[in-house]
């Protein structure tokens, strides 16, 4: 190798290290199928086809369907058309930690609005079971703002950092 040659990839090094990852991210719940398909998106340098993605992780591409239409919804992957073709190709977004967490959080709103719904039907905080309801609906309005916040300071450690960049693929 010579000092214009680029290093070579450890392929079985990144293989154990999706499967390690994927393996972390289902022990806190998330799809195992899914993380599988994230991080080999991920340690790609281009972007891949469910084929080329089953044939890395050795599943079908019926078991990559699944997982990219659920990666795809909380926008952890983007999908491109391939020109004249049926198939699409899947590459992350600019930011995906920031898109799959801080602005998929119309679940909070939801929470909140249901249980305002209940904390009513409970006839306010003036019963055990209201002030249980009211508190879990501070609960996640506390959880939105404070997600609201660190997107915002993310924002601003990532532009300070040089991460803004577009990614590769």
């Amino acid at each position: 190798m010579t000092a214009a040659d680029p290093p070579s990839r450890n392929d079985e090094a990144v293989h154990l290290f999706v499967e390690r990852m994927a393996m972390a991210f289902a022990e806190v719940g998330f799809p195992r199928m899914a993380a599988r398909v994230l991080f080999t998106v991920m340690s790609a340098d281009e972007t891949l086809t469910a084929a080329e993605i089953g044939e890395r992780l050795d599943v079908s591409a019926a078991a990559v369907s699944g997982a990219v239409r659920y990666l795809t919804q909380f926008g952890m992957l983007v999908r491109e058309p391939v020109k004249g073709s049926r198939r699409d190709r899947y590459g992350l977004p600019d930011n995906p930690w920031y898109e799959g967490t801080i602005t998929k959080t119309g679940l909070y709103k939801n929470f909140i609005d249901i249980a305002d719904g209940g904390v009513d039907a409970l006839v306010g905080r003036s019963t055990p079971a209201g002030e249980r309801v009211a508190e879990m609906r501070d609960f996640f309005v506390f959880i939105q703002e404070e997600i609201d916040s660190l997107g915002e300071r993310w924002r601003a450690r990532r532009a300070a950092t040089g991460h803004g960049g577009s990614s590769p693929g």
